[in-house]
């Protein structure tokens, strides 16, 4: 069996009238069939959350729209869990306001809660049981009945890549599998929206790449993901928009190209021929760059932060030519773009607070 998910199966009809089982709808794939009322699948406006003294979430808005990845990121104590808490309803605002699809988080909560599912950052699974009992108890919960029960969680371990491990026990998976079979159990039963909150935490590189593959999946076939990470990669990957959170703000949003522009047009990296002239290329290149001039652990090694307001190619050209004016021989040289490392490190700084 493969452990690249496969598109999710149909679901099938447990329907059943008068016997307490409740009926499902046939027919519909999860989340494929996910229909939405709103372009946004979250409207939170001034979000504040205190916890004794503690203002852990402090005026958050967020805009998420409807089927696509929404990163939230931010460092350890940022606030970010708790604001997904209060959008799942599990935690009340203390103040501020914010929609579920059109529906309020405070005035009907029980309706947010129809919409909505969440993995948390630590599986919540039985140990004990097997994946595909796992996958059965929770189906029963939802109100499938028994043959449709099983048959939901033969369609998910398949759609998950996971079926040669549904009679182990789920002490037996690896980080990845349990991620995996966790994210399954969030979407039993059709969520709208997907709250995945740091889902990828202790992965390794590949258990990461296959649970990125699982969130592009849902995305594709239909629902939304708000997710929180605290891996700047992980949100470059996957998110199309992304809002820095820090000490309970909302201290940037934007696109990951947006947030990239905001600190910079790239970084044009020089490797000299000679080390002794690297003083006067570093005074050379201060004239032409607003951004700062580092010098590299090797003495013919510096790099210079370009401008946003000016195109990168053309800045570094012009870096370039200035340099042979100069009668600086260059060896080699490199032109990167702004990484969501260098956003994070800029925005979170401590002068920034």
């Amino acid at each position: 069996m493969t452990d690249t998910p496969q598109p999710l199966a149909p679901e099938r009809s447990a329907s059943k009238s008068n016997n307490g089982t409740r009926p499902q709808q046939a027919n519909t794939v999860l989340p494929g069939s996910v229909s939405t009322r709103s372009d946004l699948a979250v409207n939170a406006q001034g979000l504040v959350k205190h916890f004794g003294d503690v203002k852990a979430v402090d005026g958050v808005d967020l805009a998420v729209p409807a089927g696509t990845v929404y990163g939230v990121l931010g460092p350890n104590g940022a606030g970010k869990t708790t604001a997904v808490k209060m959008l799942a309803t599990l935690l009340r605002p203390d103040s501020g306001s914010a929609e579920v699809f059109g529906t309020d988080i405070v005035s009907d909560p029980a309706g947010v809660r129809s919409q909505v599912s969440m993995t948390g950052q630590y599986a919540s699974l039985d140990e004990d049981l097997t994946g595909f009992e796992n996958l059965v108890l929770l189906s029963r919960l939802h109100g499938y009945s028994i043959p449709a029960a099983r048959e939901r969680a033969s369609d998910l371990f398949e759609a998950f890549g996971l079926s040669h491990a549904a009679s182990k026990q789920v002490k037996s998976f690896s980080g990845g599998m349990r991620r995996r079979l966790d994210i399954a159990a969030s979407i039993i039963n059709t969520p709208k929206l997907l709250f995945l909150d740091e889902p990828t935490t202790g992965l390794d590189p590949r258990s990461r790449n296959q649970v990125w593959e699982i969130i592009r999946v849902i995305v594709e076939q239909g629902a939304t993901v708000l997710l929180t990470t605290q891996y700047l990669e992980e949100a470059d990957q996957l998110a199309s928009r992304i809002a820095v959170i820090d000490t309970g703000h909302v201290i940037a949003e934007g696109t990951p190209g947006q947030l990239k522009s905001s600190v910079g047009a790239g970084t044009v990296k020089l490797r000299l021929r000679h080390a002794d002239q690297r003083e006067h290329a570093r005074e050379l290149l201060s004239r032409l760059v607003s951004g700062d001039i580092e010098l590299g652990d090797e003495p013919v090694a510096l790099a210079a932060r370009l401008d946003s307001n000016h195109e990168a190619a053309t800045q570094a050209a012009n870096a370039l030519a200035e340099l042979a004016r100069g009668g600086i021989e260059v060896e080699d040289f490199s032109l990167g773009q702004p990484s969501l490392d260098e956003v994070f490190l800029a925005l979170t700084a401590p002068s920034k607070r």
